[in-house]
């Protein structure tokens, strides 16, 4: 009802002169009926936009994918979509807006193409057939690559089992995505956009919609959630890789310091939440039974672990081929370190209890598979166990880590961590990241065999700086409009009215609009000119790093 109410006040009061070129806007897989934190973002930007005069086109699905993702039935494959209550939620979040529905028409030469491939020939597969003017005509479409993250998110499992119900909707994914593909090209031809904002970009419909627009030379601009609460983040860059660029210069002063100082405490506590979902219910110290047996070891080396279907994988796979293939490599380095104990620690939202979100591919899978918790050396922590991972750090001589964000925590903590997969934090001096596979092994088995080893100053002046500028100038603030939701991970509007969407009153509304209509606002020059002052910490738009 104040979703309703709010449209009907933008649709009355958002000039509609302006001769300026509009701004596209397409979010079809963070939300089906409600409101999520990313489909809030998308809609407050959007409104903020408008009031400012600003022309905003949104590109909304109408029955446009035979099957989407958070449509997705994983008990039954073939099952469609609910299109009509995510149709319903659409037509009520856009009213008196300017939409371009678009729908679904499959292919018939794509079907014929598709018909007899395997799951290897699926995930690679590229097309050469799209209409519209695209800067390249006759340019070929990796559909495969741009679909497969999206089913592995779906499926909640990254090796993709080679049967018929997964090649069906392997097949329907790609014949959606070339029907987006097809639409949103279309779409652009029409209304000549300067910029459009797509969510994460890595989900398929958003995926497509952005590799069609850098084909044209358009302006895209994706976004995620933050790692603050109702923070978002928007970049010129992956924002599912979130590409954060720190200044030369730039040094935390005393207030923020203690500002850095403060979150951190609350963290090492377990007191922190992600996109509304607290992972940590309780946080248990290490017990007696486990000090106990760490007691028999010469040292102590933790293994963190992701979530395998997590879109942070497709960033993270460059000295392995996925983090089942390191944990198959640490597996065989296990089995030669009989003197120190290894304790591998499943991530706490692999198994998120009362979720659709637990995975299919677990970490607990590969533990029973392999039987590797049966060696004397190993101690299993499962996802919900949920045992202090900052204590267990304390205690360790170092940490192995793919690229989970432990390890930017575990360097403030002042433990070595050896990284195997590229994370947000690698491109800076943070954490031990090997350049190569050889690099990677001769660096571990050196941390093994050496007495002690050093956490270089600089990487812990780097994380300081990097989480800092993550948390408190990285994201927008829409705290000020939303509220939780009755469903974890979900919102609702605060009570507020469309003048607190001018830019005039609201500092997120106005660096969206500078940001978004392509002024310069990128971190370093932010810096050079603002003072010591209270709004030093501003959020800005980020550009591509």
């Amino acid at each position: 009802m104040r979703v309703m109410t709010l449209a009907r006040q933008v649709a009355l009061h958002a000039p509609r002169t302006s001769a300026q070129e509009p701004v596209v806007f397409f979010n079809a897989s963070a939300r089906i009926t409600g409101l999520s934190q990313n489909a809030a973002f998308s809609l407050l930007a959007s409104w903020g936009l408008r009031l400012a005069g600003v022309p905003v086109q949104h590109f909304v699905c109408s029955r446009g994918m035979s099957h989407c993702v958070l449509g997705t039935n994983r008990e039954d494959f073939y099952k469609p979509p609910p299109c009509r209550a995510c149709i319903r939620q659409s037509r009520r979040i856009h009213y008196g807006a300017d939409v371009h529905w678009f729908n679904y028409t499959p292919d018939p030469d794509l079907v014929e193409e598709l018909k007899h491939l395997d799951i290897a020939e699926l995930s690679n597969f590229e097309y050469s057939k799209i209409k519209g003017s695209l800067v390249t005509p006759g340019l070929t479409i990796p559909l495969g690559k741009l679909v497969v993250p999206s089913i592995r998110w779906a499926l909640r499992r990254y090796t993709l089992q080679d049967n018929e119900p997964t090649r069906y909707l392997l097949r329907e994914y790609i014949l959606s995505a070339y029907n987006v593909a097809q639409e949103f090209s279309a779409f652009l031809d029409k209304v000549k956009p300067a910029t459009a904002v797509i969510f994460n970009g890595m989900m398929y419909p958003e995926a497509v919609a952005r590799w069609i627009a850098a084909a044209r030379g358009l302006r895209v601009i994706t976004y995620e959630v933050g790692f603050q609460r109702f923070s978002a983040f928007f970049t010129e860059g992956d924002a599912t890789a979130y590409p954060i660029t720190i200044p030369s210069g730039f040094e935390l002063n005393t207030a923020q310091a203690e500002r850095l100082d403060q979150y951190l405490e609350r963290r090492f506590e377990g007191q922190f939440t992600m996109a509304g979902i607290r992972f940590w219910p309780e946080m248990r110290s290490l017990d007696q039974a486990f000090l106990e047996k760490s007691g028999q070891f010469r040292q102590i080396v933790p293994i963190f672990t992701n979530v395998i279907y997590d879109t942070s994988q497709t960033h993270a796979n460059t000295l392995f081929s996925n983090m089942f293939d390191w944990l198959d490599a640490l597996h065989t380095v296990i089995c030669r370190q009989p003197e120190t104990l290894f304790v591998i620690r499943a991530h706490p939202d692999e198994m998120r209890p009362g979720t659709a979100k637990q995975s299919r591919e677990s970490v607990r899978e590969w533990v029973a598979k392999t039987k590797v918790d049966r060696l004397p050396n190993v101690v299993f922590i499962d996802s919900q166990e949920y045992l202090s991972s900052y204590e267990l750090i304390q205690r360790s001589k170092f940490i192995l880590i793919y690229n989970s964000s432990i390890g930017l925590e575990s360097t403030l903590l002042n433990t070595p961590v050896l990284c195997a997969g590229k994370a947000r934090y690698t491109q800076y001096p943070i954490v031990f990241f090997p350049q190569d596979r050889a690099e990677y092994d001769a660096t571990l088995h050196r941390f093994l065999n050496e007495e002690e080893i050093a956490v270089p100053q600089e990487f812990k002046e780097n994380a300081r700086r990097f989480l800092y500028c993550q948390l408190f100038r990285s994201s927008l603030s829409f705290e000020d409009y939303l509220k939780d939701g009755y469903r974890k991970g979900y919102v609702q509007l605060q009570a507020f009215s469309w003048q607190d969407l001018l830019p005039e009153n609201s500092p997120t509304i106005q660096i969206l609009l500078e940001g978004i209509t392509g002024k310069d606002l990128s971190l370093a020059k932010r810096l050079r000119t603002e003072d010591d002052g209270e709004d030093q910490d501003t959020p800005f738009l980020l550009e591509d790093a």
